[in-house]
């Protein structure tokens, strides 16, 4: 079993207290030190774009009742740079990148390969990083780049639309990660149909905005360009790692067409699609990685330790219960009960026995520590107490 770590680096409020950023970054980077010297395999990063609290103040906010900014990394690459300058051991993976904003995939890709050749330079570096990518998840964070729909069809299609552009955008990344010079003209042409939409009244709606009947509708290119490659085009690329943030299987299997592509999991998920997406991946994963192991879809898990179980019990409920307020303005009892379940609460002996009882002997966790907590001390030593007497139980190495 192996064990990372999380941070969100989330600036929000809790029991009145708002850190300044300064002080949120002086908390990360105490915090990853001491990652890497407890022996934790690869610090994985929230990303986040945007102001949280501006959003606030515009028609349709996603998050109106969000104190603070629900994260303050808006680029993975510029972190990793000093967290590599100052740790020795420890990896670095985003959680994840959003490969709509920011210029789209063609930035996205080459700030990538800008950074594989920089990390690089010392021949003796072995630290990888992994890129975990997706679309971003909220709506605010991608309408400044145009990812809104251009006209009826894509309106009445907006969610299916939505999954398209984000095909598109896998493949124009990772085919310009692996070398190719590209035009949008080679890339793959999509289609609306009726398979893509939940009931046939969703795909009547968007029959009727396209003004006739049709087995399938092409969606345009987002972005349409000449032939172009990337450059530098001499990067480390054994220094880089890949993991969809996407439980859609048509996504994953297709990114594995391209590249070795992992899958960047939540805790949320369920362990009956944890273990779909496992089988799935032994047959679908791309051959150039070698086998499929169960450590390329590493599983994001709240622990709450303290030595009394009982006070454990309770952080973990105040920490939930605050968030879910913070998220959705309301406390949805149902939804705290569920994030408990999926978390490690109670003491090394309790945890080390939910451990064993709830994950495979192959998996790899995603331990977040950070979670609704500014006090960097009690977030350390949690680290500390989970890493001395939980993860040396499972061969942990320090």
């Amino acid at each position: 079993m192996e064990f990372d770590i999380f941070f969100s680096i989330s600036q929000t409020e809790v029991n009145g207290y708002m850190p300044s950023e300064r002080v949120m970054f002086e908390n990360f980077f105490e915090q990853i030190d001491l990652a890497d010297k407890l022996g934790f395999g690869t610090a994985w990063v929230a990303e986040s774009h945007l102001s949280t609290e501006v959003q606030k103040g515009n028609p349709g906010a996603v998050i109106p009742h969000f104190v603070g900014e629900i994260g303050l990394n808006t680029d993975i690459l510029q972190l990793a740079h000093r967290v590599f300058a100052k740790t020795k051991r420890i990896g670095m993976g985003s959680a994840i990148m959003n490969i709509l904003c920011n210029g789209g995939p063609i930035a996205a890709a080459e700030r990538v390969k800008t950074f594989l050749t920089l990390h690089g330079l010392d021949k003796a570096e072995k630290r990888t990083l992994t890129v975990g990518f997706a679309s971003g998840r909220f709506p605010f964070i991608n309408i400044p780049y145009g990812i809104v729909p251009r006209d009826a069809v894509e309106e009445a299609a907006w969610p299916v639309v939505k999954n398209k552009i984000f095909e598109e955008a896998t493949e124009i990344f990772l085919r310009l990660l692996r070398g190719e010079v590209l035009s949008s003209d080679a890339v793959t042409k999509r289609w609306l149909s009726r398979p893509d939409f939940r009931s046939d009244a969703d795909w009547q709606r968007v029959i009727s905005a396209y003004g006739s009947d049709a087995e399938a509708i092409p969606v345009r290119p987002r972005w349409v360009f000449p032939n172009l490659k990337i450059v530098p085009q001499e990067p480390r690329m054994d220094l880089l790692r890949l993991s969809i943030g996407s439980h859609d299987p048509a996504a994953q299997i297709f990114a594995n067409t391209l590249l070795p592509v992992g899958v960047f999991n939540l805790s949320i998920t369920p362990g009956g699609e944890i273990e779909k997406t496992n089988e799935r991946m032994k047959v679908h994963y791309n051959p150039a990685g070698g086998a499929w192991h169960r450590r390329l879809m590493p599983r994001t898990v709240l622990v709450f330790i303290n030595d009394d179980p009982g006070r454990a019990a309770e952080q973990a409920r105040a920490a939930l219960s605050n968030y879910w307020r913070a998220l959705e303005g309301t406390l949805d009892d149902e939804k705290v009960r569920r994030a408990t379940d999926n978390a490690l609460i109670g003491n090394a002996e309790s945890i080390a026995g939910q451990v064993r009882s709830r994950f495979h002997a192959e998996d790899r966790l995603m331990l977040w520590f950070d979670f609704n907590n500014h006090d960097s001390k009690q977030v350390m030593k949690s680290m500390s107490d989970f890493m001395n007497d939980v993860a040396m139980q499972f061969g942990a190495r320090r």
